[in-house]
């Protein structure tokens, strides 16, 4: 039974990897802390060992308890049967809030809570679209399909909290200004994470850590590495850290570079135990919301090169010597600038205290709550 300062929240998301995977576990661990009911509904058929023991940890924070169903990333014969066992799960938790993060746990939650809504169910509908569908390009066909029934959506939206003000100005570009409630609440983190973490005496030059997809450019970082060893003067190391589709050509394009650099590939860990077998991370991705290595690195201590792309100049500054177009030539560039002399190039980092103050993960759990009382009327 809930009272007036406790809430049932339902999470609902596609794959439990990389960051919005990261946030949702942040947010059930705050929501569950300020005595709120919470259970998670994501896919059965994607993560990895670290993914099942992350979801594992979560525990009894979980009072309405973990759902697994599968999902594909695209739209196929398949969602029929994924979105009637999702339906079915969500009517039986009654949920105050239904809270959809990404395309696909978005257009489930507000389409679900809608159905709810219609039945007498009082319930909130908030979604994340964590980049999601705001990748798309608005000229072709299936960008111009999927933005406008985001816009249809949003009569079935109670609010939009978006990470970062680069998301905001993206969905304003393709979709509109929003006609619902919406907020810009950052990512944060907690306070443990801002303690250093020291590199092995064995550390490799260079980390790449996330999701094997081209997306996420890993095949940028792997030529930059080859170009790199010309400027640099020598043989650069670099180790390669996670799974995804695109791995096979990866580990193909790695073994082609072997003459320019030494890369391993390790299965995916633990952000902060990755931290330890590099010096300076390296973040080269093609398209980013406010992704949470760029925070986790920098909360850590880690040197830091990444795209100016999406939501990352908020955290590194506009203008920051850290920043470099997602091309490998100009990444290879700054990273053999970089690992001549590290000391120097920690010099163009932002203040940890600033840090700190503008991405804590308290202060992102308390903004949502605030979010979520306002859309009931509490």
């Amino acid at each position: 039974m809930t009272t007036s300062r406790s809430l049932r929240i339902v999470h609902c998301f596609r794959a439990p990897v990389g960051g919005v995977f990261r946030h949702v576990r942040d947010l059930v661990s705050a929501q569950s802390a300020a005595g709120h009911h919470v259970g998670v509904i994501c896919d059965a058929t994607i993560g990895s060992e670290l993914e099942e023991l992350l979801l594992a940890q979560l525990g009894d924070r979980l009072a309405l308890g973990l759902t697994r169903i599968p999902m594909q990333r695209r739209v196929g014969p398949s969602d029929a049967v994924a979105a009637l066992r999702t339906y079915k799960t969500i009517k039986k938790l009654q949920p105050d809030i239904l809270h959809g993060h990404g395309a696909k746990g978005g257009t489930y939650a507000r389409v679900f809570g809608s159905l709810l809504r219609v039945s007498g169910v009082s319930v909130a509908r908030f979604y994340s679209p964590h980049g999601g569908s705001l990748h798309y390009d608005p000229t072709k066909f299936s960008g111009k399909m999927i933005f406008q029934a985001e816009r249809r959506m949003e009569r079935m939206t109670d609010r939009i909290i978006f990470v970062s003000q680069f998301e905001r100005n993206a969905y304003v570009r393709k979709i509109g200004e929003p006609h619902c409630a919406n907020a810009l609440i950052h990512n944060g983190l907690s306070a443990e994470e801002f303690e250093p973490v020291v590199e092995n005496a064995n550390a490799a030059d260079f980390l790449f850590i996330g999701e094997l997809r081209i997306l996420k450019g890993p095949d940028i970082f792997i030529e930059a590495l080859a170009k790199a060893k010309t400027q640099s003067g020598r043989k650069l190391t670099a180790v390669i850290i996670g799974d995804g589709k695109d791995r096979a050509s990866l580990l193909e394009q790695a073994r082609n570079a072997q003459q320019q650099a030494d890369i391993e590939f390790l299965p995916p860990m633990k952000a902060r135990e990755a931290f330890r077998l590099a010096k300076i991370v390296v973040v080269p991705s093609r398209a980013e919301a406010l992704p949470y290595i760029v925070l986790e690195a920098l909360a850590a201590g880690k040197p830091l090169i990444a795209s100016k792309i999406g939501g990352i100049p908020e955290i590194l500054g506009d203008q920051s010597f850290a920043l470099v177009r997602p091309d490998a030539t100009e990444l290879a560039r700054k990273m053999a600038m970089a690992i001549k002399d590290i000391a120097v190039y920690r010099t163009c980092l932002p203040d940890m205290d600033d840090l700190k103050r503008s991405f804590s993960a308290d202060a992102m759990a308390s903004r949502l709550e605030s979010e979520y009382f306002v859309s009931l009327g509490r």
